[in-house]
């Protein structure tokens, strides 16, 4: 019996292990005008979560779209800076998502986005408490690394938005400056012609 459930909680993390390796982080360049397309070889009942942030580039919005091996679409996104897919494969075959930047025509798009599935194992009974906890776990510590990549992702964008502001705010203040001293230097030289006295020789 105990060799049993030994042999349980090893099956048990080596599927976890392989949950995690189905686990990716990937970033994109999304040039204008142009779409980017990747895909998933999946069997039935098979699950996938796609999530994706755009970072920096343009308003910040792309198309997503995805789809099952017969083409038909399972979630599509437009205009979107952020977003999460998640589905059960129905049939074993080749999914395919992407991402499209087409609707811009000079923004660039950098987006991050992570890909993590569940690869199907028929439950009959014989999985012990600890194997559901474990999957359960692993689970919810996917879901962790998903929000602090999100977190990242939003950290970046608002510190590159906080020193364009502050590179703003600097390069008007030296243009006021100059502005100012030009300002003075006139008020200097208009007064001054009130004071001088008109020789005549």
């Amino acid at each position: 019996m105990a060799g049993r459930t030994r042999s349980n909680i090893f099956i048990t993390l080596a599927l976890v292990l392989q949950w995690v390796a189905c686990a990716a982080g990937h970033m994109i360049d999304l040039k204008a005008s142009t779409k980017e397309c990747f895909f998933e070889d999946l069997h039935a009942n098979d699950k996938m979560t796609v999530t994706y942030q755009v970072g920096t580039g343009g308003n910040l919005d792309i198309d997503f779209w995805l789809g099952d091996p017969n083409g038909l679409a399972i979630h599509k996104d437009m205009l979107s800076s952020t977003g999460t897919a998640s589905f059960t494969a129905e049939h074993d075959g080749r999914h395919e998502y992407c991402f499209s930047n087409e609707m811009s025509t000079l923004a660039d798009k950098l987006v991050s986005f992570n890909v993590h599935g569940i690869i199907y194992v028929q439950d009959d009974g014989s999985i012990a408490p600890i194997e559901r906890e474990v999957r359960d776990l692993a689970s919810g510590l996917q879901a962790v690394k998903d929000e602090q990549e999100y977190i990242v992702v939003r950290e970046r964008r608002h510190r590159d938005t906080a020193e364009s502001t502050n590179s703003r705010v600097m390069w008007w203040s030296v243009i006021q400056g100059i502005v100012l001293a030009c300002v003075c230097g006139w008020q200097i030289y208009y007064l001054q012609s009130f004071f001088e006295v008109k020789r005549n020789y």
